[in-house]
């Protein structure tokens, strides 16, 4: 389990708040290979694992004000290495023609992962994954088919909005009808580490 934060802790993360790069080194010392063997799992590539671990500390430094305790640092960095791992993915989709069931399978290795890195036990992580598709097909018909369109499918608003013959504004509303819904369904588990299921 994680250790319980001490008043070093605190302070160490009030300094980073406010810009101490002695701070953000004890960070980057303590997390760097963690999330370059967290990219690893997926991308395969050292040196590719690394650029991802070190723009996830950029991102973490540039957006230092919006984490708002201390155990949101680790969370930060391991969503915002997901996402540029699922971003390199996609790209090797298009390069090398991988259909989207692969994706679909790497994005939820990738989400299952990032949750056992928050360390969450194989039970609820069970518990979740069976919720979140059963809070999915809960939604109305057409909000559940425009939120697996840009979750599942990875398409652009402007895609959908096309391909169904509705507004951009009708997809954004029903976008934001699903994740008001699956937030409520998820109350119980509500926190900064599972939004990211739906980042």
């Amino acid at each position: 389990m994680e250790r319980r934060l001490t008043e070093h802790d605190e302070y160490q993360f009030q300094q980073f708040k406010q810009g101490s790069e002695t701070a953000f080194k004890a960070y980057f010392e303590r997390y760097h290979d963690q999330i370059v063997g967290f990219c690893m799992q997926f991308i395969g590539d050292l040196d590719e694992s690394k650029n991802v671990t070190q723009d996830a500390f950029v991102n973490l430094w540039l957006s230092r004000g919006k984490v708002r305790e201390s155990k949101g640092i680790r969370s930060f960095l391991y969503t915002s290495a997901k996402s540029a791992c699922l971003n390199l993915l996609r790209h090797k989709k298009v390069v090398h023609k991988y259909n989207n069931q692969y994706i679909k399978e790497k994005e939820r290795q990738i989400n299952l992962e990032v949750l056992r890195a928050m360390e969450f036990d194989t039970a609820t992580l069970s518990e979740l994954e069976l919720l979140i598709q059963n809070s999915i097909k809960k939604l109305p018909e057409k909000c559940k088919h425009v939120f697996n369109m840009r979750r599942l499918d990875n398409k652009k608003n402007k895609e959908i909005a096309e391909e169904l013959s509705i507004s951009v504004k009708a997809v954004e509303a029903n976008m934001t009808r699903a994740m008001r819904s699956l937030k409520h369904s998820l109350s119980n588990y509500i926190s900064l580490l599972l939004l990211i299921i739906f980042h």
